[in-house]
């Protein structure tokens, strides 16, 4: 079942803008925004590197943590060169599910933006912390 939630136009436009402003050359291609349960809307860009430097919204993920924002409810990734919204990879889907299991994600076209849960990206989805075993277990 998908489940849509309001489109934060704000956050798609301050990742936009950082697309435009910050993203130069090879090195940063991406950017992301976040918007912090407090409001605070907290943007990052990706650190390409042919070793697998990481996406904007990890970079997201450690700047939000500086910022003291350990609570995330939306985030967007938007692309240098008027690329519009691109949906998380595969790695930022499992991290972003990981660190925030209620977090929603605006993903789609220009015409067909929506906000959806992180774990309706991850379909039968690995979620790291039911697989650990606790203190006791490991005895």
């Amino acid at each position: 079942m998908t489940t849509h939630h309001p489109v934060d136009h704000e956050l798609i436009e301050a990742a936009a803008h950082i697309a435009r402003t910050r993203c130069r050359g090879d090195n940063h291609t991406m950017a992301a925004a976040a918007r912090a349960r407090d409001g605070r809307i907290i943007t990052a860009v990706n650190a390409y590197h042919f070793t697998g430097g990481p996406c904007a919204e990890l970079v997201v993920i450690g700047t939000a943590a500086a910022q003291g924002a350990y609570d995330l409810d939306t985030i967007v990734a938007v692309g240098d060169r008027e690329r519009g919204v691109v949906p998380p990879c595969g790695r930022c889907r499992q991290v972003l599910l990981d660190y925030f299991p209620t977090l929603k994600v605006i993903v789609g076209k220009a015409d067909d933006l929506r906000a959806v849960p992180i774990g309706e990206l991850l379909p039968e989805t690995y979620v790291w912390a039911d697989h650990q075993l606790d203190a006791e277990q490991a005895e």
